[in-house]
Order: C-alpha cells, then structure tokens, then sequence
C-alpha cells in the first residue's frame, strides 16, 4: 500500500495542473479578449508617453 500512498499526491497534482491548463485555454480570446486588449494597450500609451515626455528645463 505504500505504492498508492507514494503515488497519490502526484496524480492529485497532475489533476489540478491539467484544471488550470484547460481553463487557461479556455479564457483566452472570447468576450473579455477586447476588453484585456485595450486594457494592455491604454498601459503600453501610458508607458510610452511618459519615456517620450520632454523634460522641464530648469529655469
């Protein structure tokens, strides 16, 4: 029996792994994809504006 108690906490793991793998696939794309888009988007403009911002000159 040792075999099964050996052998248990590895298939669990295995279980749970494919679970989080397939609702991955799952929730890409579809409804939410457009709004996770522009989410990425607005953060990317928000990170490209201010690299390219000037700087104030000191007066």
């Amino acid at each position: 029996m040792d075999y099964v108690s050996a052998l248990l906490p590895p298939a669990v793991m295995a279980v749970f792994f494919i679970g989080v793998i397939r609702v991955i696939v799952k929730t890409q794309g579809g409804a939410n994809k457009a709004k996770e888009d522009a989410a990425v988007d607005a953060a990317l403009a928000r990170t490209e504006g201010t690299r390219q911002a000037p700087a104030a000159p000191d007066a």
